[in-house]
């Protein structure tokens, strides 16, 4: 059987506080992040079933997985949080580029941090080929993500990533400029199933080498966060793509810096955390 596979959006960083501080370079959890993570660790309820917990390796990913699942690397003393480079977020803004491999390394081994970099190789934060910021290398590298993950041996695993890449790495669409660029506030987690249905298509209709490796929103998550019913069926989830991904491009909120400077970037105001 696949693992379950419970998605979190980081905690509150410093470039959340405003469009301005997109500028700061791999930016770190706020205090109000730092609360987020200890309260999302209260309310997580799968600690217990989690065997593996991987993160995007920008440094907000890394103290929110480190800081949240506690009780995970507790009970499991030889587990190390595992750092994947296809889980980094879409744009090449200062803020969502990482650092560079040796620093991230000193970084985790001078606090004694159970992290394991091994995936993380020079010009992962090249945001170039594999990593460009373009909506044709997201959903390749969310689709390589997806296929890594269900072919993992575990149970239940937590991949804790970005508002934006939460989108092409779900595939889910629904209400995805509820926020600014994203459906996710901070600390959100959700939890998916791999579904029994084999697509050889992507969501634009693109023909793939291999299958998409598709999930799909458990019921009772869905209901955890208020929502009825099942989740879009594959064809909604389809248009919902060309429309969110058209909503972003016209505000300039994801991709690439020329492409965001070109479009008007709302400031927008703060709510529980999360820039609307």
């Amino acid at each position: 059987m696949p693992p379950i596979i419970h998605c979190v959006r980081h905690a509150q960083g410093v470039h959340n506080l405003s469009a301005a501080n997109h500028v700061i370079h791999d930016p770190l959890l706020t205090d109000l992040g730092n609360e987020q993570c200890r309260q999302l660790s209260e309310k997580f309820l799968f600690h217990d079933k989690v065997e593996l917990v991987t993160a995007s390796p920008l440094r907000r990913t890394i103290y929110t997985a480190l800081q949240s699942f506690g009780p995970v690397f507790e009970a499991r003393k030889d587990m190390k949080l595992v750092l994947l480079p296809d889980v980094q977020e879409t744009s090449d803004v200062r803020c969502d580029t990482g650092s560079e491999p040796d620093v991230l390394r000193k970084e985790m081994e001078e606090k004694g941090l159970a992290v394991d970099s091994t995936l993380v190789h020079e010009g992962w934060n090249s945001k170039e080929g594999r990593y460009a910021p373009t909506h044709a290398a997201v959903r390749k590298r969310a689709r390589e993500a997806r296929r890594w993950l269900k072919a993992r041996p575990e149970k239940e695993i937590v991949v804790v990533t970005h508002g934006g890449f939460l989108h092409y790495f779900t595939e889910d669409w629904e209400d995805s400029s509820q926020y600014q660029g994203t459906g996710w506030v901070n600390t959100e987690y959700r939890t998916y199933e791999f579904s029994p249905e084999i697509h050889k298509t992507d969501v634009e209709g693109r023909e793939l080498e291999g299958e998409d490796a598709t999930m799909v929103e458990t019921i009772s998550s869905r209901e955890r966060r208020g929502k009825e019913g099942p989740a879009p069926d594959r064809e909604t989830q389809k248009a919902l793509y060309k429309r969110g991904t058209q909503g972003w491009d016209d505000q300039g909120l994801q991709l690439s810096t020329a492409e965001r400077e070109a479009a008007k970037l709302p400031e927008g105001k703060e709510v529980n955390g999360t820039r609307v």
